[in-house]
């Protein structure tokens, strides 16, 4: 990699030029990410999928943000703010697209021929 200011060559992952100390801004490695939403899951759901859409935003098992949902629930205090709090989740989450299911070209079957 050059370094923008001075010019010289450094090491691909230097975040700072070795010689003048000037801050690299090197291009992200990759496709870029695309941005998440916090969406209700279509996929995976059980009543509103709140808890499947919250458990694909924060990247972790479903069954996970619904044990903590319940034990939230469970509690005397939380009882009402628990249940409002995924009324108003319903409510206001936007419900995430169907995924699209790609269908692959019929394969032509081999042709067999008759043995006589």
């Amino acid at each position: 990699m050059i370094c923008g200011n001075c010019q010289r060559e450094i090491a691909e992952y230097s975040n700072f030029c070795y010689f003048c100390g000037a801050r690299q801004h090197a291009a992200p490695a990759g496709p870029p990410r695309a941005s998440r939403r916090l969406m209700r899951s279509v996929v995976d759901c059980k009543i509103a999928g709140v808890c499947g859409g919250i458990a694909e935003y924060l990247e972790i098992d479903s069954t996970l943000v619904r044990l903590i949902w319940v034990l939230l629930i469970l509690m005397p205090v939380p009882l009402v703010p628990a249940f409002v709090g995924y009324f108003v989740a319903w409510l206001v989450m936007p419900q995430a697209p169907y995924p699209v299911q790609q269908v692959a070209p019929p394969t032509a079957a081999p042709h067999s021929t008759p043995v006589a």
